[in-house]
């Protein structure tokens, strides 16, 4: 039995990960826009309030981020089963390149504004499922969990960084001028992966008739609802809606604390920092098999140190509370590679573009009851609420997740024997 473990038991390096040319490109290619994102994201918000001097009129600019994911991420992402996934990472690139340098580069009305800030945010949907699909195609068994928390903490520290440091970049060189390096780095983007990411043909093929876009997107979520082992995994995913709600709220929090731009800051970028710390210990220390058991235990700590904020701890202890909040989220690494492993490869596209839609939906509708609850209440008793509400929710995936892991488990060890027979 020793030997039979040894292929799913063995630790995969980040060095051999990146010793696989296309992740490299995938790599650096997202990594540009993440970069351009957190750019943008202040710089929009910044343009938004200096045109409009309204308050309400940014958070609708803030709100539309999210909510074309949620309308039309689960059609859209089909199309990263329908078409090589390679193709549609292009396109995606060079369509919001010219929307975004549009919007760089030409003051407008607010409402063109928005009009173009949807259609970015929407042509990410496609794009973010193919390149997950694709991920899971160039890195075969354990190295896909690797790469995954590469991206995961790639992820993680272009955040931090870009809300330590974003507000200064673009009072430095302006807010239109942040557009356009965001807009570079689509450009950019594009040129990677068409230089160093072979071409793949379409992993659906379809008879002489095509089904509608919403026949298979009603496929896919029968795929993942219907699939006891697929159900748990995408809500562990969703379960992010009430551990990031401290990020939606960091403006009215650092009230408690002085209001200082430098404390909105710190509050925002202390989740980041557990979390890519989380994704590298978890990834690099943890064996294979064990992220599968600690699973539950991980999404529990995600969630159960947000309750500290109802005792109005000072701020380096709340700062350290969000930070552990953080590490435990780390787990999701773990429920993204079990889903990827789940999936049929044909289908998932649109199981990435569902789970994706979703997670962006209960982070949107999370922050806005959160925000419409501190209203009344005030930010700590409300942190507090999400700590309690996402760690009963996460209990309860937890004892499901029991029930079935096992078998999870079983599965992972027959494709890793596999692949190293």
């Amino acid at each position: 039995m020793g030997r039979h473990r040894r292929p799913f038991d063995r630790q995969v390096t980040y060095r051999e990960v990146f010793g696989v040319g296309e992740f490299r490109s995938i790599w650096l290619a997202q990594t540009l826009s993440y970069i351009g994102d957190q750019l943008a994201q202040i710089a929009l918000a910044v343009l938004v309030y200096n045109n409009t001097h309204s308050a309400l009129r940014t958070a609708v600019a803030y709100a539309l981020t999210y909510l074309p994911s949620i309308m039309g991420g689960p059609v859209l992402s089909v199309l990263a089963d329908l078409l090589p996934r390679r193709r549609v990472m292009i396109v995606c690139d060079v369509a919001r390149t010219g929307i975004v340098a549009l919007m760089a580069l030409h003051r407008m009305p607010f409402a063109a504004l928005c009009f173009l800030i949807f259609w970015t945010v929407l042509l990410g949907t496609p794009f973010t499922a193919a390149r997950a699909a694709l991920l899971s195609e160039v890195l075969p068994g354990d190295m896909y969990v690797v790469g995954s928390a590469i991206n995961n903490i790639t992820h993680q520290l272009t955040q931090t960084l870009g809300f330590l440091v974003g507000g200064a970049v673009i009072y430095a060189v302006g807010a239109h001028q942040a557009l356009g390096l965001d807009a570079a780095t689509f450009a950019i983007s594009a040129a990677i992966l068409l230089a160093g990411v072979r071409p793949r043909p379409a992993p659906r093929r379809e008879g002489r008739k095509r089904p509608s876009l919403w026949s298979i997107t009603g496929q896919g979520a029968r795929l993942v609802f219907g699939d006891r082992t697929l159900r748990p995994l995408v809500c562990f995913a969703w379960l992010c809606g009430f551990y990031v709600l401290p990020e939606g709220l960091a403006a009215p929090y650092a009230r408690t604390f002085g209001a200082s731009p430098v404390i909105v800051g710190l509050l925002m970028s202390a989740m980041p920092c557990g979390m890519a710390a989380g994704a590298f210990a978890y990834s690099r220390f943890v064996r294979p098999e064990d992220r599968l058991r600690l699973m539950g235990w991980m999404a529990m700590l995600s969630c159960a140190p947000l309750v500290g904020a109802g005792l109005r701890p000072p701020l380096w202890a709340m700062i350290v509370l969000l930070a552990l909040s953080g590490v435990g989220s780390a787990y999701q690494i773990a429920a993204n590679a079990a889903y990827v492993a789940a999936v049929p490869p044909a289908g998932r596209g649109q199981a990435f573009g569902l789970a994706q839609s979703g997670i962006l939906a209960s982070q949107g509708i999370g922050i806005l009851i959160g925000g419409a609850l501190t209203q009344a209440l005030g930010p700590e008793p409300v942190i507090a609420l999400a700590g309690i509400a996402g760690l009963s929710a996460a209990t309860m995936l937890a004892m499901s997740w029991t029930r079935i892991r096992g078998e999870v488990i079983a599965s992972s060890q027959e494709r890793a024997m596999s692949a190293a027979a």
